[in-house]
């Protein structure tokens, strides 16, 4: 039984005393922000650049209070999911931020009115340097607005639009016909969690049967979902059509202000490293001993489980051990967030689940929340959580409020890092060649789910959307098609391409929220590339990194990527993520 939060010494619980002394402080900048609400006098007059700082600085000035009040709701809720007091914070704070979003909706639509020479000296105005990025971009957006009246309408008609994900939803959670299975000569139902456990199961039968059962039920659905899906990809077609963007890739990737060239050259970067992902299938065979291996063979363990089995304090210790190659003061930092009250460490009765890190600009740090549990995973966890961390600390320590958000291009990239560089570490210190097959495994494992899978997912978006564009009909029928093809091409001969599997993009929830996949491959090689730099040239790459680490959302998350070495427009970060993959599958077969 999980102890209660009241047991858990002080200096393994994050500090929120940092954000509020006390509740009374909560209330009372509440009602502060609330009587800030009026923006009135802004409105109509934004082309006027002494105005528009005016409103801006406003704008900040109430959403910095605005976040804290949400940050420490957030995490006195997640402190005890049980406390209805925190809930009601919660509440409180979400309608603060609804009504904050009511009273500034006419910002966006009045500066995108503006002629596109006004739009200009202001992005060029000394005064409003803070925003000039904000401004560029809404001059690139400018000739994809419509008019006013058009632009109502397509507001009005959101939430039809949204209609074919929430379908979607509901299909795959409240009518999902969840089979059942026999596990140990128990009867168990399947849920979208224990299947993908069941998958990892040594019993090859229970493999077998999770898998057919579980496709048998979405093939049972499948009109239905086809429906959904067709809808939703028509939805994409239509909008990118009447934005005047020249296709639905092309509008998915407007609004992160990325190039479509980076998702292109993904997909041909991956596509030449197949050969390596089908070496790794082969190898994978052979130590299953399988005659012939399919897709549900493909997620159990090759490599007994190696547990570090370390408790905090001494986890902790290898992490900062591990990320020792980033130098002094990031090192100095760690010590700060495990000293400082910035990490929520043990899992407690009604705390949340999982683990997270959240800061916004102005806090005096930002905070992790784990669970955490003298595991191998949960040690990667803590240099996970604390990538987050760094990447927030600095760059809002570097940018100014408008800036200091990074996108979720770059999210993972400094969490990912902190992995790929604790992995080497721990490769490097350990004589244990259990333990090294172990984690070389998982960063196969990793790389195989995050480079090659989501790019496979990447490219079904991209041809399913294709042929809706050209006019070429879709059906279930072609949809399976293309996605059984693309399996085969990317698992290659060492694995049967079941026929169940042509139906696994109809259970993707993801491709109801278009091109969104293919930022976590993006990333993982952004972070693999960066982390060989660091490891590899050591001071300059480190420096180089920093910046990065610094640059927030102060630019395209394309060109902040280059201040660390990383230019996905070429083909040079890919072919160091492959030469990783390479090096780390010649080890894992030599041991």
């Amino acid at each position: 039984m999980a102890k209660e939060r009241t047991d858990v010494a002080e200096h393994l619980k994050w500090r929120t005393e940092d954000i509020f002394a006390s509740q009374a402080d909560w209330d009372k900048t509440y009602a502060e922000v609330e009587a800030k609400l009026d923006f009135s006098a802004y409105e109509g007059k934004l082309g006027d650049a002494a105005t528009l700082l005016a409103c801006m600085k406003k704008i900040n000035e109430v959403t910095l209070d605005g976040s804290r009040l949400a940050v420490y709701a957030y995490m006195k809720h997640d402190e005890d999911t049980r406390n209805s007091e925190y809930t009601a914070l919660q509440a409180r704070s979400d309608m603060l931020e609804m009504k904050l979003a009511g009273a500034t909706a006419f910002v966006t639509p009045e500066l995108t009115a503006l002629p596109v020479k006004t739009l200009e000296a202001l992005a060029a105005d000394p005064s409003l340097s803070d925003y000039d990025y904000t401004l560029r971009q809404l001059i690139k957006m400018k000739a994809h607005v419509l008019s006013k009246e058009t632009e109502t309408v397509l507001s009005q008609e959101s939430q039809i639009f949204d209609g074919y994900r929430q379908i979607f939803t509901m299909i795959d959670n409240a009518d999902f016909p969840f089979p059942t299975i026999t596990v140990g000569g128990k009867k168990e139902t399947l849920t979208h969690g224990s299947y993908g456990l069941a998958l990892r199961s040594p019993d090859r039968r229970v493999r077998k049967a999770a898998f057919q059962s579980y496709y048998k039920a979405y093939i049972s659905l499948i009109n239905t979902i086809t429906a959904a899906y067709i809808g939703n990809i028509n939805k994409d077609v239509f909008l990118a059509r009447t934005r005047r963007y020249g296709s639905c890739l092309e509008m998915a990737l407007a609004n992160e202000d990325v190039d479509v060239k980076v998702y292109k050259n993904l997909i041909s970067s991956v596509h030449k490293g197949l050969p390596l992902l089908h070496r790794y299938y082969r190898i994978r065979k052979q130590l299953l001993g399988l005659k012939s291996q399919h897709m549900y063979d493909i997620y159990t363990a090759t490599v007994e489980d190696a547990e570090l089995k370390l408790d905090y304090e001494d986890a902790f210790k290898v992490v900062k051990e591990g990320l020792a190659p980033l130098g002094e003061r990031y090192q100095a930092l760690l010590q700060q967030a495990h000293d400082e009250g910035w990490i929520d460490v043990e899992e407690t009765a009604g705390k949340r689940s999982g683990a997270y890190s959240i800061s916004v600009y102005g806090l005096k740090h930002p905070y992790v929340l784990l669970n955490y549990q003298p595991t191998t995973s949960d040690v990667f966890t803590i240099a996970h959580e604390l990538g987050h961390a760094m990447h927030s600390y600095h760059s809002e320590r570097s940018q100014p409020q408008e800036k200091a958000d990074y996108r979720i291009f770059v999210a993972e990239v400094a969490s990912t890092v902190n992995e790929i560089l604790l992995i080497k570490h721990l490769l490097k210190t350990t004589d244990d060649n259990r333990l090294k097959k172990y984690l070389l495994s998982y960063y196969l494992d990793t790389l195989k789910g995050t480079m090659f899978r989501q790019t496979q997912f990447a490219e079904f978006e991209y041809l399913a959307h294709e042929m809706a564009e050209k006019g070429e009909p879709l059906t279930k029928d072609s949809l399976c098609k293309v996605y059984y093809d693309l399996n085969k091409k990317y698992y290659g001969r060492s694995v049967v391409s079941d026929p169940e599997i042509a139906y696994e993009w109809a259970r993707i929830p993801h491709f109801y929220r278009a091109f969104y996949v293919y930022k976590y491959a993006t990333g993982i090689i952004s972070a693999v590339s960066i982390a060989e730099r660091i490891y590899n040239e050591g001071a300059p790459a480190v420096e180089d990194y920093f910046r990065f680490l610094s640059s927030g959302g102060s630019d395209s998350p394309v060109e902040l990527l280059k201040l660390a070495g990383v230019d996905l427009t070429k083909k040079d970060a890919f072919t160091a993520c492959m030469a990783s993959f390479k090096d780390a599958l010649d080890q894992f077969e030599a041991l």
